[in-house]
């Protein structure tokens, strides 16, 4: 039989990435500390979502849709519980929730070490998070919310700048 017509050796191999002990843990706490602290001395900081930029990194490099939720879900609890009583217990949670299994989903068919790849990703689920969070707090808890202003398009892009130099910066955490 001739190998070259053979399906099975087309499919493209994906690496799931390892992490050093403690690398997914401590990265998460750095960035929930930066989320509840920083914006507190510099307001323009509160634009950067690094929580959710975590749970989209780790969530590409695992390429294991249970994992990606379960870290989505512990992050997304975590960052309710420190926001205080403006934010609801379970609505971040509920978004980084489907955020972290869509992205690991995405992880699993798609080779996402570019940093274009990377960077659009990261619009897309930026705006894909907000959107969660607006319906949710539109039907969950019947508040109004504007869809769409320039103040998200403009977070969106620089949390996909910052989301390219983090996860340069967070693949020196893998394995090799």
């Amino acid at each position: 039989m001739n190998d070259a017509f053979d399906i099975r050796n087309m499919e493209s191999h994906i690496e799931v990435h390892k992490f050093r002990g403690g690398a997914i843990v401590g990265a998460t706490l750095l960035a929930l500390m930066f989320q509840a602290f920083v914006p507190v001395y510099f307001a323009k900081a509160a634009m950067i979502d690094l929580p959710l930029l975590i749970t989209i990194y780790f969530g590409l490099s695992r390429r294991n849709p249970s994992t990606g939720l379960l870290l989505g879900m512990v992050i997304g609890l975590l960052q309710d519980s420190l926001s205080g009583p403006t934010v609801p217990l379970g609505l971040y949670g509920i978004a980084k929730t489907v955020i972290g299994y869509l992205a690991s989903s995405i992880g699993a068919r798609l080779d996402t070490e570019h940093p274009a790849a990377r960077f659009a990703l990261t619009i897309i689920f930026f705006g894909l998070h907000q959107g969660i969070v607006l319906l949710t707090r539109r039907i969950l808890l019947a508040q109004s919310s504007v869809w769409f202003t320039m103040h998200l398009a403009a977070a969106a892009v620089v949390n996909a700048i910052v989301a390219v130099f983090l996860f340069a910066l967070l693949d020196h955490l893998r394995k090799s």
